[in-house]
């Protein structure tokens, strides 16, 4: 087993037992077996182990959402959503459930905006289903049914993670599905605009420090073994050292690096970065 995978299993199983504050990087390297010294060449801290493991849980579910979006017919794309989502949710429920326990006495502001992050491309795959389930019936109610369609999501999890209520993942979906299409196609009266989501999107962005973004980028220069990426990575890196490039070329250099699944987070925060500043 990968050593970052290691310690990634057993510490949820020891966050499970006794949560993140009580959980030591001593006890989680006596779980797995390795030395203080092992565990500081994999993660630099308790806190970069927990946001690693939102990045394990939240890109197998982000990456599983956008292949149903592109690999779905549009007559059961709505049900096959919810159900992988489901399916998703149930796989990792140990985590979801110790990371719904814990945030709120453990979370900063990087884990925050990461979090918005994921939250923002699973907005993103849910309005592309329904703008191609619904089409020009929804355009003013969209956001609407965005929201309705999370808030469906909540009612599993809640059901799931906090009461343990056994339940079946292709009923739920079906009735998910039956209750989305009815507010499609009775909702009239829109409550949230395009202007409302916008005015809602991030504000921590901005409160990222031009350290933490060089720090982000020589890591995913390590990580990153394709030479587009890496190329792309130096000179991005070089940018925020010495600025000389065009904004066409920053955004070129960032469309070549935002769909490769170790470059994504820092393609965002590089892509809100130059967005203010420029």
């Amino acid at each position: 087993m990968v050593k970052k995978q290691l310690i990634i299993d057993k510490a949820l199983e020891l966050f499970a037992e006794q949560g993140f504050e009580a959980t030591s990087v001593q006890q989680i390297t006596e779980k797995c077996g390795i030395s203080k010294g092992a565990f500081y060449l994999s993660f630099k801290s308790k806190g970069e182990l927990i946001s690693a493991m939102i990045d394990h849980f939240m890109i197998e579910i982000t990456t599983r959402i956008d292949h149903v979006v592109n690999n779905t017919d549009d007559n059961v794309l709505l049900y096959t959503f919810y159900y992988e989502t489901f399916q998703s949710f149930q796989k990792h429920s140990d985590f979801a459930k110790v990371f719904i326990k814990e945030q709120t006495h453990t979370i900063d502001k990087e884990l925050l905006l990461k979090i918005s992050y994921y939250h923002s491309l699973f907005e993103g795959a849910i309005l592309s289903i329904i703008e191609r389930v619904f089409g020009e019936k929804v355009k003013q109610t969209k956001y609407d049914l965005l929201y309705c369609i999370k808030s469906f999501i909540g009612i599993y999890t809640e059901l799931n993670l906090f009461y343990n209520v056994p339940l079946d993942l292709q009923s739920l979906a079906e009735s998910f599905v039956e209750k989305t299409n009815l507010l499609a196609k009775h909702t009239t009266i829109p409550l949230i605009s395009a202007e409302t989501v916008q005015s809602m999107e991030h504000p921590l962005i901005e409160e990222v420090k031009i350290e933490k973004l060089l720090e982000i980028i020589e890591q995913t220069i390590i990580e990153t073994k394709e030479p587009i990426e890496k190329e792309s990575l130096v000179l991005l890196k070089q940018e925020l050292l010495e600025p000389a490039l065009s904004p066409a070329i920053i955004k070129g250099l960032i469309n070549n690096i935002r769909n490769n699944p170790d470059c994504k987070w820092i393609a965002y925060l590089l892509l809100h970065y130059f967005t203010f500043k420029i």
